[in-house]
């Protein structure tokens, strides 16, 4: 059984949360780290 509605739209929530932080990001490195970190959870999330 997949996620509810409710459960997806706080999944999307997260990563534009998550997306916006990196974009405020002024260091160079530490925009990479939160996007690397993003992309790992990404990919995590599809492999559970």
């Amino acid at each position: 059984m997949g996620p509810t509605d409710k459960q997806f739209n706080g999944f999307l929530r997260m990563v534009i949360r998550d997306l916006k932080e990196a974009i405020a990001e002024e260091d160079p490195a530490k925009k990479q780290a939160q996007l690397e970190a993003l992309l790992h959870d990404l990919q995590t999330t599809l492999e559970d």
